[in-house]
Formats: structure tokens, C-alpha cells, sequence
């Protein structure tokens, strides 16, 4: 099984450009299923094995969306098998994987959001570089990869956009407010005149090197507790509050799809049940009897 394992990993990479998180996952959700089979060849594992190793998942006291994230890899690592003609059958065919709770994502009210970009203290260089971090994320809706992944020649400073390499190294062109690229230019001036550093990445740390997505959960962390409000945000929380306050104000749906990326306006649908302050006042000034 390594062998078909290996290929499919190496497809991951290189013809469908999957991210470095999918293709860790993915190995380790294959693994996982190896070690389950043990010795047994790939072309005789049929849809009992499959059930066996959900149950075998489901004792091991998996959450559901963990289990739902192991049966998506499955199904992608046996179509591929089926495909490139290794197997005659498909064992995934018929299987339904775990029904999920759609959990409404996590945001902060407008206040709160201010209360976060005014945290960091912009009279140091780490001060200065946090606060072009939070208001590049609540600016422009990006994720915490794509954050980190910026670099410099990415901003446009006179157009008011940044280059953004999405999911599947898909590239688009975000709008940026002029808040967060005055801040990102102070940030890159005082930088300059510290560090001298030629490094070309937006985000540095004090090692000079850029940013990883540990080091902006733990940025954001920090001002959480500064600013004291709700412990329970992430980074993501961020790009959350950017498409429901887009919402609440009036944006249309299609239109905050293609400034979050989504390549399916279902995806970006889960955000209209957020945006009940927005229905309340249209219901308080239309309804009869409200």
C-alpha cells in the first residue's frame, strides 16, 4: 500500500497543488488506515474493511469532523486509484460519513474590532507589526495563510490591493482600506530603518524571518487579552467579522464571496445567519405590527 500511498501524495502536490496542511493530513490519515489493514493488499480491501476502520475510528473517540475529514481523504485516495486503473471497484461507494453540526462562525461586534486595532502600541517595531497584521486581516478578509504569505511587492499601495495566493495557489486581488496601508507603510519604514533587513516578506520576526500561523495566533492572542474582550477568537475570527459586518452594511452575498475567495457562493452562505442585526432593522421598519 506505501507505494500507491506515495503516488497519490506526489499527485496532491503536484497536479493538484494541494496545500502542505492537506498533504501532512492526508499522509497521516493514509497511515493511520495501513496500519488498520496491516498486511493487507490494497486490491482486496472492500467497503467492510472501510466499515470496520470507521468503527475502529469511532472507538478511538474521534470527533465527527475529524472522521468526516479521514473519509474525504479516503474517498480522494481511492477515486485516484480507481482512476489510474490500480483498482477495479471503489470499497467508498455507498458510504455516508458522519452528520455534522453546522456551527455558526465566531466574530466580533464593531466596537470589539476597533478595541483590537488599537491594542498594540505603534511607538515599537513589534507594536507597529502587529497592528498592520490585525488591520491587513479585518481589511481585506484574507486567512492566516495567506497573511503570512505576503510579501512586500504584493501591496499595491496606489491601487489599494493586495496579491493574495489562495487556496490551491490560486491567486486574486483582495481590496485593502487606506487604515491598514498607512499602517503597513510606517511598519515597512520604521523596519527598514531598524533591521535593514532585504528580507521580501510583509511579516518578519525578530529573527528576521517571516511570520508563521502559530506566530499570528499567538499575536492575536496577546491583544485579545489587552483589549479584553471575548477569549474564545481566533485569527480566522477575524476574516469572520470582515464578511458579516460587509453583510450587515449591505454587501451582496456574490460579492463578498469573490473578496473571501470562496470558489462556491455555498460557502459563503453560512454567513447570512449571522447577519440578524441587519434583518431586525429591516423588520422594525417595514412590519406592521413590529
Amino acid at each position: 500500500m506505501e507505494r500507491h500511498v506515495d503516488k497519490f501524495l506526489n499527485y496532491l502536490k503536484l497536479e493538484k497543488d494541494a496545500s502542505v496542511h492537506t498533504v501532512i493530513n492526508y499522509s497521516v490519515d493514509l497511515k493511520e488506515l495501513a496500519e488498520f489493514l496491516e498486511d493487507k493488499d490494497i486490491h482486496s480491501v472492500d467497503v467492510l474493511d472501510i466499515r470496520k476502520f470507521l468503527v475502529h475510528l469511532r472507538q478511538k473517540e474521534f470527533k465527527k469532523v475529524t472522521i468526516a475529514r479521514k473519509m474525504a481523504c479516503l474517498r480522494s485516495f481511492f477515486k485516484f486509484l480507481c482512476r489510474e486503473g490500480h483498482l477495479k471497484t471503489n470499497p467508498m461507494i455507498g458510504l455516508v460519513g458522519p452528520k455534522l453540526e453546522k456551527k455558526l462562525p465566531i466574530f466580533l461586534n464593531e466596537d470589539d474590532v476597533v478595541k483590537l486595532l488599537e491594542a498594540p502600541d505603534e511607538t515599537d517595531l513589534s507594536g507597529l507589526r502587529d497592528k498592520a497584521m490585525l488591520e491587513t486581516m479585518y481589511s481585506t478578509g484574507i486567512r492566516v495563510s495567506e497573511l503570512v504569505g505576503l510579501n512586500i511587492e504584493d501591496i499595491d499601495f496606489i491601487g489599494g490591493v493586495v496579491r493574495v495566493y489562495g487556496k490551491g495557489k490560486k491567486e486574486r486581488l483582495a481590496p485593502i482600506g487606506d487604515k491598514a496601508l498607512r499602517i503597513i507603510k510606517n511598519y515597512l519604514q520604521k523596519r527598514n530603518a531598524v533591521t535593514g533587513t532585504s528580507n521580501r516578506a510583509l511579516f518578519l520576526n525578530k529573527d528576521k524571518r517571516r511570520l508563521t500561523d502559530r506566530s499570528v495566533r499567538n499575536v492575536v492572542d496577546k491583544y485579545i487579552a489587552v483589549a479584553s474582550i471575548r477569549n474564545d477568537i481566533s485569527p480566522h475570527s477575524l476574516r469572520h467579522s470582515f464578511a458579516t459586518h460587509l453583510l450587515n452594511r449591505g454587501a451582496d452575498l456574490r460579492s463578498v464571496q469573490e473578496l473571501l475567495g470562496h470558489a462556491n457562493l455555498s460557502t459563503t452562505t453560512i454567513y447570512t445567519h449571522l447577519s440578524t442585526e441587519k434583518l431586525k432593522n429591516v423588520y422594525d421598519q417595514t412590519h406592521p405590527r413590529a
